[in-house]
């Protein structure tokens, strides 16, 4: 037993080591009370109370029938006052927890609407650094001040997103960039953020045990680090300017490594209209299926070929133009955040779209067993994976057309398999889930551009698909009659592709 005397040393011990901790945390975030740890981690503690509450008391403490529509319409209402709930409070804190939002924003088959579409508005509008601030940064960075590197910065941001914004400036030469600067306090709290982040993962878990969000912090923890470090960002924009550097269309903003650092990224600055802006797609007089098709197209060769992948294409990260030819060029932004996919991975999950496409429910089965996903929960999976419903994929999803429907449908009966949903996301390969992120985003993009899910665009990822499995069966081949086995085997393949649409297209064209 400690006596009296070694308690009140304790004691004030660690209140004064709290205070030492809370005034090194205050000087490292410029004497920014709302930025210190404690505070951070006091607001999201008493967000989650809140929510826990309205649970625990407004949903299940009325002893509902699960299966009723009452109960039905009180949960929604709880979803939706726990997601405003949440949103305020990536609000307040910021930085990763607006990451963090975004990220639940882009699951929109995987997660209850009310939070989804809640969470969405942090794409466009996420809280915006004082210009002043971003000033300071610059000065603290490039050693120098703004304006002497500077004509001109424009103060209103050109987008503002979760760890950064992006200004316009202009040289003393005249020559107009983009400046993405890091907001001032995210770096000092990206690591206590992610810790209470876990805390507040294992506490909600416990309240409910059937929901199991810790993959979400995992990849969290994982991601937030790269995407902090805008070198590493100027990296990956280059690496993949390189790798698609003979499609015309695609254009990615140029990086002045003179002026960049890890917190400040400057670019080429490009024009072009957000890829969800019906009016100025219209205006430009862009084929809003030539959009979509050129993207199912790069994002299929980024997957299945090259196992390098942008992942973060949320619509305000995709600008579109109409080029001199009158064609639609791409451009790409914000290159923070990539998933490079190991071949065992990328091959497994080509051959589970391959098998989807097939309606082969044994091929369904064995892919999603070599990606983690076990048992009977596979047919999940693939309506995970496409978006769609087991009814259209076993009648062929490159036949039948996404209508509002069949999404609103998902997303009702999705929301009612939450528990069954957070299981497979626990259990799959980590690399799916920056997959799945995408390609939620990306359906999303063809549902604002109205051209559903197209049959060049399967036809392109069928082609893809080929390409990787046959390329990796070529490698392990030994002799050259192995190898002109393979070869001839993928050229049937593509072959089969080609006739398969030529039909499709032929019986749409009939109306048979």
């Amino acid at each position: 037993m400690l006596s009296n005397r070694a308690r009140k040393l304790l004691k004030y011990s660690l209140i004064g080591g709290a205070l030492a901790s809370t005034a090194l945390s205050l000087k490292g975030n410029q004497y920014e009370w709302d930025s210190i740890g404690i505070v951070r981690l006091s607001r999201a503690a008493i967000t989650v109370s809140k929510i826990g509450v309205i649970y625990k008391k407004d949903l299940y403490g009325k002893g509902l029938d699960k299966k009723s529509l009452e109960y039905k319409e009180l949960k929604s209402e709880c979803h939706q006052r726990s997601a405003e709930k949440l949103l305020e409070l990536c609000c307040a804190n910021r930085g990763v927890y607006i990451k963090v939002g975004q990220h639940i924003a882009a699951l929109d088959y995987l997660l209850p609407k009310e939070y989804v579409q809640t969470m969405r508005i942090l794409h466009s509008q996420a809280p915006s650094t004082d210009v002043k601030d971003i000033y300071r940064v610059i000065r603290e960075d490039l050693k120098k001040d703004p304006l002497e590197i500077f004509e001109s910065i424009e103060p209103e941001p050109l987008g503002t997103a979760s760890l950064a914004q992006v200004h316009k400036a202009t040289l003393k030469d005249g020559t107009v960039l983009a400046v993405k600067v890091q907001h001032p306090y995210v770096q000092g709290n990206s690591r206590i953020d992610m810790k209470t982040m876990e805390y507040l993962v294992k506490l909600m878990s416990w309240v409910f045990p059937e929901f199991k969000f810790q993959w979400l912090v995992d990849e969290s923890k994982k991601n937030i680090p790269q995407e902090l470090n805008f070198a590493q960002e100027g990296q990956n924009a280059e690496k993949i300017a390189k790798m698609f550097e003979n499609i015309e269309w695609l254009k990615v903003p140029k990086v002045r490594w003179d002026l960049t650092t890890p917190r400040v990224l400057t670019m080429e600055f490009l024009e072009g209209g957000q890829v969800n802006d019906l009016k100025y797609i219209e205006a430009h007089k862009i084929d809003p299926y030539e959009i979509s098709s050129k993207l199912g197209a790069l994002y299929s060769q980024m997957i299945f070929i090259h196992g390098f992948v942008h992942s973060d294409p949320h619509p305000g990260n995709i600008l579109v133009r109409r080029n001199p030819k009158g064609q639609c060029d791409i451009v790409l932004l914000d290159h923070g955040l990539y998933a490079t996919l190991k071949d065992e991975f990328r091959i497994n999950y080509a051959n589970l779209w391959m098998s989807i496409l097939d309606r082969d429910r044994k091929g369904m089965r064995q892919y999603s067993k070599n990606l983690g996903i076990e048992g009977d929960v596979y047919g999940l999976f693939a309506c995970m994976v496409t978006g769609r419903t087991w009814d259209t994929i076993m009648k062929g999803i490159d036949r039948e057309n996404f209508s509002k429907g069949e999404k609103d449908f998902v997303q009702q009966h999705f929301t009612g398999l939450l528990p069954q949903i957070s299981s497979v996301l626990e259990n799959v390969n980590r690399q799916m889930l920056l997959i799945l992120k995408t390609n939620d985003l990306m359906r999303g993009i063809e549902h604002t551009l109205r051209t559903g899910a197209r049959k060049g665009a399967f036809k392109v990822m069928s082609q893809c698909c080929v390409h990787s499995i046959y390329d990796q069966r070529y490698k392990k081949c030994h002799t050259r009659v192995e190898k002109l086995k393979v070869s001839l085997g993928e050229m049937w393949a593509l072959f089969k592709i080609r006739l398969y649409y030529a039909f499709l297209n032929l019986r749409h064209l009939t109306g048979i």
